[in-house]
């Protein structure tokens, strides 16, 4: 298979960037869509080129600049914009998770860097998404002791109350959902980190302390409000439900009160 990739090109975050395209031949249809990416930075950089710079996680870039994480979709590290949907023309996958099978033969591809104002571009694909870990050190933790073998039989949870906390623990942080909604809010995230935490008896102590202060971070980052339109739960690639953002709600409400 033959592509056009139309890539978004920036050196650093001070300098503007614009689109470039490439051609890359002989891709095989069950390549991943990293392993296509792969192999044009193998050509750049055997053309003597600057290859694309696409999020590891780690955010320390060298002079070969493309690589990743896990590849199995659990990092979120993958994360790209492609032909205008968060991670691709897929569901519920993450970009490692996207292969080339997906699109047609001949076909120019979109590819670009999460647009929001909380998630600058540092270069090329990659976005600072450190502002997450900011809202996660403002509330995302517990005091309590756990992990003991006794735990299981001293604190009985429902088991649908722990499916729930599970569901909203499967988010990855790629930034999907902020990247998605047209207000830039990272509503679903702040939400799947408190439910996570507020559906268990561990994670109650906290409670209203974490939602307030959790919420209080993201408006200052400079993320947007969250208006309904459910476009954060359709592209989520883990499928976490809007109704973590109203449990949020609930929780953030209470601790109002409780003040």
């Amino acid at each position: 298979m033959d592509f056009n990739l139309k890539i978004w090109r920036q050196k650093n975050a001070h300098e503007k960037g614009e689109f470039v395209t490439y051609k890359v031949s002989g891709i095989e249809e069950d390549a991943s869509f990293l392993e296509m990416l792969d192999i044009l930075n193998e050509d750049l950089v055997r053309r003597g080129e600057d290859p694309i710079a696409v999020d590891k996680g780690c955010q320390s870039y060298g002079p070969v600049s493309f690589d990743h994480d896990c590849r199995e979709g659990i990092c979120g590290a993958c994360s790209l914009y492609i032909d205008g949907r968060a991670h691709g023309p897929d569901d519920q996958v993450t970009t490692c998770q996207l292969f080339m099978r997906h699109f047609k033969d001949g076909a120019t591809i979109t590819v670009e860097p999460w647009r929001s104002a909380a998630f600058p571009v540092i270069k090329d694909l990659v976005v600072d998404r450190s502002a997450f870990d900011k809202i996660l050190q403002a509330g995302g933790f517990i005091s309590v002791r756990t992990g003991s073998a006794q735990d299981a039989n001293n604190l009985l949870i429902p088991h649908d109350q722990a499916e729930k906390s599970m569901d909203a623990a499967a988010c990855v942080g790629c930034g999907a959902c902020v990247a998605t909604c047209k207000n830039g809010s990272a509503m679903l995230f702040v939400a799947a980190r408190v439910s996570s935490l507020a559906l268990l008896p561990q994670g109650r102590p906290e409670a209203a302390n974490r939602a307030r202060a959790m919420v209080a971070k993201m408006d200052e980052l400079g993320f947007g409000n969250c208006t309904n339109t459910r476009a954060c739960e359709m592209e989520c690639p883990k499928g976490i439900s809007v109704e973590h953002i109203a449990r949020l709600n609930r929780e953030f409400l209470a601790a109002k009160f409780s003040e």
